[in-house]
């Protein structure tokens, strides 16, 4: 196991990375990580010829809905504005999710490649899906075993690129 350094009164962190540093490479691990849950849910897609998940466009309505903010255009042009921006809403979660691992990482908290890829895992699930299950778009709790298969492998691959890429960081 790595050796914890906490932040020094120079407010550097790990290696002298500052915080800052490391939240942007967290940030960059959170993008590379939302490329490699966006490429297995593609090829889970082409594999089993299902296609796209109506739910980040419904969680985008609800929102919009919840805050009374209109999304503008024509039907055409505002459901284009709403495919747009349920994925973006995803993006945001994967990116959110790396940068926090990044301020964790500048704290100084390491831990076992297994822990850390479970917490990450875990962390840009409750991201992407809390939600969508707050606003009652989705139930978890309906979710078939299928369902849930098709939603934890693509989340761990994000967890694995997530952890690797901070870790790698982190080398000397």
């Amino acid at each position: 196991m790595a050796k914890r350094t906490p932040l020094g009164v120079s407010g550097k962190g790990r290696r002298g990375i500052s915080t800052l540093g490391w939240a942007l490479r967290g940030a960059a691990a959170g993008a590379a990580g939302s490329t490699a849950l966006n490429a297995v849910t593609y090829l889970d897609m082409a594999v089993r010829g299902r296609g796209t998940s109506s739910t980040p466009e419904d969680t985008v309505e609800e929102l919009a809905g919840k805050a009374h903010v209109p999304i503008p255009g024509d039907d055409e042009t505002r459901q284009n504005r709403v495919q747009g921006l349920g994925p973006l809403m995803g993006l945001v979660a994967g990116i959110g999710v790396g940068t926090i691992g990044g301020l964790a990482r500048a704290r100084g908290y390491l831990s076992a490649k297994p822990v850390g890829i479970a917490l990450t895992t875990v962390g840009v699930m409750v991201a992407a899906n809390g939600p969508m299950t707050v606003l009652g778009v989705t139930d978890p709790r309906t979710w078939s075993a299928k369902d849930w298969i098709s939603d934890i492998v693509p989340h761990l691959a994000y967890g694995v690129v997530v952890k690797n890429t901070i870790d790698a960081f982190d080398r000397p």
